[in-house]
């Protein structure tokens, strides 16, 4: 055998050894650990030096572990499992033209899929969401955390106020515990949860983005679509397509808020988002699951803004309220003894500037409440309590 030969073969043997021995070792353990693994005639004791390392080495995986561990996480975990993608689908009649010289025109339905949010509110299997979301379904589809899909019935929905309620059957249903959002401090810990862009994301959990509470109170005016909201609680939690009907969470874990809507230029989210505060959704969603509807209230009577004429007339001192032009004999506010020519100044609590702001505030207003005005009378100020009457 020549001597080239034989190194060769040596080489090779060596390399082998090697390998072998690289692939042989348990992965993530030093080889100081391995030493002791082999030694059956030396064992760790609390006293040696390498015991210590070995210990502090594990506690401080720990320690890291349970630093991940914080209010917020707590809170997802506790709400997550109650989140569910709502999957529509409406029907849009779309007309089209079958000819270019007789004018002739075909309707043809045509659908739409739609995308949102909700939470579970309890096991009987009611959901909260918006009520855009779901207004003009044909088809709702409910999807949990858990992949489990159910159909989705409409049990009610109030268009002003953008809130519905569904209801699914299933066993076991998890459900979010709901919280007091008149107790919300500007600045505290936001957490929104939904389903963005659910057709896309072919994963039934919920998506998560914290941020705090920016503001509250914020009033709009009725919109396009006849819709009100009063009293929004603002976030710079990130909001966006598909989150509409999702839950904004405290740091218990606790649902004070439905998302509804967004500021942005873009249709993505720039940090300034809107909830339905959950206390005026609690009032609302009862209605909807007993009812099936928010009733109708009857207070009969009649307002109009204030203008510098009618100021001078009846020698008020700013424009701000509204006159009662009109009171129905033997209705809930003659009963209280409104009259025609007061100036109403504040219903419950709120300060009224305008019709618009007198009206924002009656709709808060549920069958069975108090509201309770302050107004000008002759000069003088008189508190007046209307029953709130079913209107049949």
């Amino acid at each position: 055998m020549r001597k080239n030969d034989v190194i060769l073969i040596l080489s090779i043997i060596i390399i082998a050894v090697l390998v072998y021995t690289r692939f042989t070792e348990k992965p993530g353990i030093s080889p100081l650990i391995n030493r002791f693994d082999e030694s059956a005639e030396h064992e760790l004791s609390p006293g040696d030096e390498d015991y210590t390392r070995i210990e502090k080495r594990r506690t401080d995986t720990d320690e890291i572990y349970f630093s991940r561990k914080n209010a917020i996480t707590n809170a997802v975990e506790l709400v997550q499992p109650a989140v569910v993608s709502v999957n529509v689908i409406k029907t849009k009649i779309v007309r089209r033209r079958m000819g270019f010289f007789f004018g002739f025109y075909d309707e043809i339905p045509y659908n739409i899929k739609g995308i949102g949010s909700g939470v579970i509110l309890n096991e009987d299997g009611y959901i909260l969401t918006n009520a855009h979301v779901v207004e003009g379904a044909t088809e709702i589809k409910i999807i949990l955390t858990d992949n489990r899909q159910f159909d989705g019935k409409l049990m009610g929905l109030d268009s002003v106020h953008d809130i519905a309620i569904l209801k699914i059957k299933g066993k076991n249903l998890p459900y979010a515990k709901l919280g007091n959002s008149s107790e919300l401090i500007i600045g505290e810990w936001a957490i929104a949860v939904g389903n963005p862009y659910g057709f896309l994301i072919k994963d039934s959990k919920p998506s998560v983005s914290v941020g705090v509470i920016s503001a509250v109170n914020r009033d709009f005016a009725e919109n396009e679509q006849g819709k009100i909201y009063r009293r929004m609680i603002q976030t710079d939690a990130a909001i966006n397509q598909g989150n509409s009907g999702g839950p904004l969470v405290n740091i218990y874990g606790e649902v004070v808020g439905i998302n509804t809507f967004i500021f942005s230029e873009t249709g993505g989210s720039i940090g300034i988002g809107f909830s339905i505060p959950i206390n005026r959704v609690k009032k609302v969603a009862n209605e909807l699951i007993k009812y099936g509807k928010v009733r109708e209230i009857w207070f009969g009577f009649k307002v109009q803004d204030i203008n510098p004429l009618l100021a001078s007339h009846f020698k008020l001192e700013s424009l701000d309220g509204v006159l009662v032009n009109y009171v129905q004999k033997n209705a809930p506010a003659y009963k209280a003894g409104l009259k025609k020519q007061d100036v109403i100044i504040e219903i419950n609590g709120n300060h009224i500037r305008d019709a618009e702001d007198a009206e924002l505030v009656v709709s808060d207003v549920s069958v069975g409440d108090k509201m309770k005005m302050i107004v000008i009378r002759n000069g003088k100020k008189i508190s007046l309590v209307i029953d709130a009457i079913e209107y049949k």
